[in-house]
């Protein structure tokens, strides 16, 4: 068993159009989360791993495609980009900048000290 959820409708390649119910769908569901339709280029099968699916579905993308056997290349390493970004954890989203580097050990602090 599996929940499929559509990224758009079939074949039209316009990607992930409703990211909040596939995250919503993976929090719920209890069986593998499928993202199935819409997937038009490898970004798209990125973000549909980044918000957690444990596959991406394709078909119309890589059959379509100018040259099938690269997109279908390039469709597996978004998904592997996508998936270990998901394991990965990103950072938290903010509506506002936080400085991450250090002051300390700096070419600025060093020269500061002179």
């Amino acid at each position: 068993a599996a929940v499929m959820p559509l990224g758009a409708p079939i074949g039209s390649g316009l990607g992930i159009q409703n990211p909040n119910n596939i995250r919503i769908i993976k929090e719920q569901a209890h069986v593998p989360v499928i993202v199935d339709a819409g997937v038009g280029t490898a970004s798209d099968a990125t973000v549909a791993m980044e918000l957690g699916a444990d596959a991406v579905l394709m078909n119309t993308a890589i059959a379509l495609a100018a040259d099938p056997v690269s997109m279908a290349r390039a469709m597996r390493l978004g998904v592997e980009a996508g998936r270990l970004a998901f394991l990965s954890g990103r950072i938290p989203r903010k509506a506002y900048a936080s400085a991450s580097s250090p002051l300390e050990g700096t070419i600025a602090s060093a020269g500061a000290r002179a």
